[in-house]
């Protein structure tokens, strides 16, 4: 290293540029999910809640008093050095204004915080999609954490409304997963979102347990897809800049 290079120590952990917060589950993180550490084309810190179960998240959160312990377990997750963190459930959004306001570094709880700006990058008459776990559960609450405002055209759809099946796999924590019947249900809710708004211009996926059926929803509506995944690309990409030119003077 040349002698003009100095680094300096402090952190407990390098190279790592995202920490996630994940519930306490046991049912299985396929690729694709957020929790699945082969989803991310970059090593991933991952620091479990304890106590933190996916139906109180989903369910009684705005209740419940869990923000110390995410909020904790966030602090730890900056200590050890990562760029970013992030969450392992949208529902978790209500926390983003106090998690952020303890950490020095960027702090993603939900796909959901991307819904304001994609809306101002559609065609006029355009708006967003919406798929979610659980609709009953996605209150007026969240969508104003999330910054998504009354002004905001959106259209939203629930797995419950679908089967449920995939709902009930990830609420009630069950130790297996029909991938092949998830699909179905996810393409199902795909189509139930454009019957009921045919004027849609992107989807987000709320729950980060959805991207592995992130084509099949692009593949049946012709839309971009967005999630947690696109979402902490985005940040990450900001932090972690490649050179694009080595030292020296640029010639034609």
């Amino acid at each position: 290293m040349p002698e003009h290079q100095v680094v300096k120590g402090g952190r407990n952990i390098y190279g790592v540029p995202v920490g996630l917060l994940m519930l306490e589950a046991r049912y299985p993180r396929v690729p694709g999910d957020a929790g699945n550490a082969a989803t991310w084309p970059y090593p991933v810190l991952y620091r479990v809640v304890r106590g933190a179960s996916p139906e109180r998240v989903v369910r009684r959160l705005e209740t419940d008093d869990l923000l110390e312990p995410f909020a904790t377990a966030a602090e730890e997750l900056e200590r050890t050095g990562v760029d970013l963190v992030t969450t392992s459930c949208g529902f978790l959004v209500l926390f983003q204004a106090a998690i952020q306001a303890r950490l020095g570094v960027p702090f993603v709880s939900s796909s959901l915080l991307q819904v304001p700006w994609l809306e101002r990058t559609l065609p006029p008459g355009r708006r967003i999609g919406i798929l979610t776990i659980e609709r009953t559960s996605l209150t007026e609450r969240h969508l104003r954490a999330a910054g998504i405002g009354p002004d905001i055209p959106i259209g939203v759809v629930g797995m419950e409304e679908v089967g449920g099946y995939f709902n009930r796999t990830i609420i009630e924590d069950a130790a297996e997963l029909d991938v092949d019947r998830c699909r179905e249900e996810h393409r199902a809710a795909t189509r139930l979102l454009l019957e009921r708004h045919p004027d849609l211009g992107a989807i987000v996926l709320e729950c980060t347990n959805m991207p592995p059926y992130a084509d099949d929803i692009r593949e049946i509506s012709g839309l971009p897809v967005f999630d947690l995944l696109t979402a902490v690309g985005w940040i990450t990409s900001g932090v972690r800049r490649d050179r694009f030119m080595s030292e020296g003077t640029a010639s034609r």
